[in-house]
This record gives structure tokens, C-alpha cells and sequence, in this order.
């Protein structure tokens, strides 16, 4: 048939539009700043174009698209090389930012990206199934993450999702601390996006001293990296954990 559908999306600028996503592999294919300010971007199969107001607060934006891929995590390492390259760091916190790739409840493992309009590129797996979080494999913990990533990762209500973590880790004091990881690690990051840098800095402090043992820090050596992520994007920190 050989339809295509692409969506046009707000922002404020179309050079940090231009320069935000140039960091994630797209290219300019048209631009014009007048009688409009446009903008027409693509990246392989993808397709993206901007208009600019001058009016537009981005933090307002409800602009949204959805990009189906067969690796989300692939294309998370890639879009992840190209905004360290660009911005020195990864941005996890205000606009433009990027979540890491996790489960959400009911729903596929993605992550998302907010670009420096407040547009929401919400990545998904193309052919994976939504799982439960009912499933006997899933630690107490593990169910009570994936709910907060769907506060927020999917809807983006930081509160919310700081709010299941914390009554989550209270209501199983018990679990073991490789069950704990996950937790805290998402927890840090998003109190690091309010921000309160206080509060990540004592989750933080609580991952780190974790007894885990060496087989258990390889296991979960992507979320250690991540927080350490987090701790060197805190004012006065250095990288490390």
C-alpha cells in the first residue's frame, strides 16, 4: 500500500529540537523559518517534523509518539551513546531526558524519550507480549517496580511513582538486598528528576551498602552503572558509586 503517517509536534525552538535529535541519529531533510518556523527530521524508517512557536512552554506539551522497534534496548544503548556524546552525560532528569529501559505493568518493556519541546517518543517492543505482574517469578519487589515505572515512565507522574517505591520497600523490609536493587536504583533516579538531591543521595547511600555478593553485583551490574549514573549528575558528586 505504501501509506505513512508522520507526526507533527510542538516546540520552541527548532534548534535545540534539531540539535537533540541530531544526537540521537536523525538528520535535517527540511527546514524553513518562514511564513513558519518548520522542521523535518529522519532517522532510517522514522520520521519526525516540528513547528515552532515562540508562545510554546514545553513543559505544557502533550505531544506524543509511539516508535515500535524489535530491540528496545539496542536502541536505547545507540540513542544513549549519542546524547553522552552530545551533552556530556545522560539527561535523566528535566527536558530533553531519557528513562532507562524497564517493564511496566501491563504493558511491553520500552523506555522513553522527552525531547526539548516536552514531546514524549515513547519506545516499545514490536512484537512482545505486555506481562503481568502477577506471575510467580516476579519478587515482591519486581511487581512493586514495575508499578512505578508505569507512574513514571508511562504516565510521568514522578510523585506518584516515588510514593508506590517508598511504601513498596517499607511494606517488604524483608526482601532480600539483591530484591532491593531495582527499587532504589529507580527510586535515586527520580527523586534526582524533581529534584531532590538529598534524598537521592540517601538512596544512593542505601544501594551502596547493600551486602551483595560478587556474582549478585555482576548480575545486576546495568543497575549499579545506572545509579552510579545518577550519583555523578548530583551537584558536588563525582562519578562512582
Amino acid at each position: 500500500m505504501g501509506e505513512r503517517l508522520i507526526p507533527i509536534l510542538p516546540c520552541r525552538s527548532l534548534d535545540d529540537v534539531a540539535g537533540f535529535y541530531a544526537a540521537l541519529g536523525f538528520a535535517v531533510t527540511y527546514r524553513q523559518e518562514r511564513p513558519n518556523p518548520y522542521l523535518c527530521l529522519t532517522r532510517g524508517t522514522l520520521d519526525l517534523h516540528f513547528f515552532a512557536l515562540d508562545t510554546f512552554d514545553p513543559a505544557q506539551s502533550m505531544g506524543s509518539a509511539i516508535l515500535l522497534t524489535a530491540d528496545p534496548g539496542a536502541l536505547f544503548d545507540e540513542f544513549a551513546a549519542g546524547l553522552r556524546a552530545a551533552y556530556g552525560r545522560l539527561p535523566l532528569t528535566g527536558l530533553p531526558r531519557i528513562t532507562r529501559p524497564r517493564r511496566k505493568q501491563g504493558t511491553a518493556s520500552g523506555f522513553s524519550v522527552v525531547d526539548p519541546g516536552g514531546n514524549w517518543l515513547r519506545v516499545a517492543a514490536e512484537r512482545e507480549e505486555p506481562a503481568s505482574t502477577d506471575t510467580p517469578a516476579a519478587g515482591r519487589l519486581e511487581r512493586v517496580l514495575r508499578s512505578a515505572a508505569r507512574q513514571g515512565d508511562a504516565r510521568g507522574d514522578v510523585a506518584a511513582a516515588i510514593g508506590v517505591l517508598e511504601a513498596g520497600l517499607v511494606r517488604y523490609a524483608d526482601a532480600p538486598p539483591a530484591e532491593r536493587v531495582g527499587a532504589l536504583a529507580y527510586l535515586a533516579e527520580l527523586q534526582s528528576r524533581l529534584p531532590d538531591v538529598a534524598a537521592a543521595r540517601a538512596t544512593l547511600d542505601r544501594l551502596a551498602a547493600l551486602p551483595l555478593t560478587a556474582a549478585e553485583r555482576e548480575q545486576f551490574s546495568g543497575e549499579l552503572d545506572a545509579a552510579a549514573e545518577v550519583r555523578a549528575s548530583l551537584p558536588g558528586e563525582r562519578p562512582g558509586l
